[in-house]
């Protein structure tokens, strides 16, 4: 059923509307052909379950390191928090954090990074400070350190690692080693070279601590997407299972282009059973037209499509408070319905110009077979379902796209 998420990539419905209800056609047709012998039913009840499974999936992020490493900034900097934003995580000098201090991300509550106590201490036993800090909480660690690793980062990650779960090296402020290197020596300065260096001496000081093939990844709390963050984000790709992989991706700031079409072709993969729900489960009549959606559903999915993109208010108002720029000019660049303007009026209204155009493709074949024209009339829900669900996808992954330049700008 995947193969349903690739039918109406691309086709926008105001710009090729017969491009769009051609694509839609498909979509039926293929929904046809897959429920011809029955059993959507069933298919739409484990589809609910794959999206309650993903809406309840929980991810415990646990940042240590040495006091005044960097791990607040690194965690503000994943929740796309400046130092001054409500809620974000207490910088500083002087270690402030005592405690596991949880720190939920905003636009996804499920998504919880913890900063962890300071290790610098010279009595500092890694079996102790895990059981201190509650070490099955987490799913796994980042170790942060801002200058060189120390015994005390590579007992800890032995320990971790003894306890069977993943560990992350982080080298945090890279960006202030390559600005000291280019002001020591601007005539030799090769950034590529400066970072390899850095790397290798990171690395040197974990083996020399007894860590074992060390993989360390250089970063700047300041600009995420620099530096070796995408080559972090592909190692957790790697390691962290699905649900929870899926839920890291969308909850990241859109620091770059390649993230924000990631999130996009995530999200296309569980359209298919955003639509099949809609269509088969608890659904609304549509007055006049031979279809039935769920739009609760489909409005609570296009509202977090919002947030996922960080399309939502509360986002835009943090990102142009970083910008310097007036909120009124980020919400300019934005094309697809603003919050205020995506309401259920409006979609039945989407729903029924999508559907009319489909039911009066596909009734005159079906009309006259009831058991054949159930089946047609859900596949119609599915269509209009997921060809309104594509469009509204693509329309705010360009906005973000829009609002990310402006940004920059």
């Amino acid at each position: 059923m995947e193969s349903l998420s690739a039918l109406t990539k691309g086709i926008d419905i105001e710009s090729d509307p017969k491009g769009f209800f051609n694509a839609a056609l498909k979509v039926h047709e293929k929904f046809m052909e897959l429920f011809k012998d029955g059993g959507q039913a069933e298919a739409a009840a484990k589809a609910r379950e794959d999206l309650e499974s993903l809406e309840n999936t929980k991810l415990n992020i646990a940042v240590t390191g040495e006091t005044g490493s960097g791990k607040s900034s690194f965690i503000n900097a994943l929740r796309g928090l400046g130092a001054e934003d409500q809620g974000a995580a207490q910088t500083g000098v002087i270690e402030t954090t005592t405690k596991p201090m949880a720190y939920p991300h905003p636009s996804y509550p499920n998504v919880i990074l913890w900063d962890l106590p300071g290790i610098g201490a010279m009595d500092f036993r890694p079996e102790s400070y895990l059981q201190k800090v509650n070490f099955s909480r987490y799913d796994f660690f980042v170790i942060v350190a801002s200058e060189r690793f120390r015994s005390s980062h590579a007992n800890l990650a032995q320990e971790i690692q003894r306890m069977e779960k993943k560990f992350y090296f982080v080298r945090c402020k890279v960006d202030e080693d390559l600005a000291n290197a280019r002001r020591a020596h601007p005539q030799a300065y090769v950034e590529e070279n400066v970072l390899q260096r850095i790397r290798e001496h990171a690395r040197k000081c974990l083996r020399d601590q007894g860590a074992i093939d060390p993989q360390v990844f250089l970063l700047s709390n300041w600009d995420l997407d620099q530096y070796d963050f995408p080559l972090l984000e592909e190692t957790l790709e790697k390691d962290v299972p699905h649900l929870q992989r899926l839920v890291f991706l969308l909850s990241l700031p859109n620091f770059s282009p390649e993230i924000i079409e990631k999130k996009k072709s995530a999200l296309r993969g569980h359209l298919w059973k955003i639509s099949l729900v809609s269509a088969c489960i608890n659904v609304l009549p549509m007055r006049g037209v031979s279809l039935a959606c769920d739009v609760g559903l489909l409005l609570v999915s296009m509202i977090a499509f919002y947030k996922q993109f960080s399309l939502d208010d509360d986002s835009l108002a943090k990102l142009a408070r970083q910008a310097g720029k007036p909120v009124a000019e980020l919400k300019a660049v934005i094309v697809s319905p603003q919050g205020e303007d995506l309401i259920r009026d409006v979609l039945m209204k989407k729903i029924v110009q999508v559907g009319c155009s489909l039911t009066h493709s596909v009734e005159q074949c079906f009309y006259f077979v009831p058991v054949i024209s159930t089946l047609a009339a859900a596949g119609l829900s599915f269509a209009t379902s997921y060809s309104i669900l594509s469009n509204f996808l693509e329309k705010v992954a360009a906005d973000a796209q829009r609002v990310r330049k402006k940004a920059l700008e």
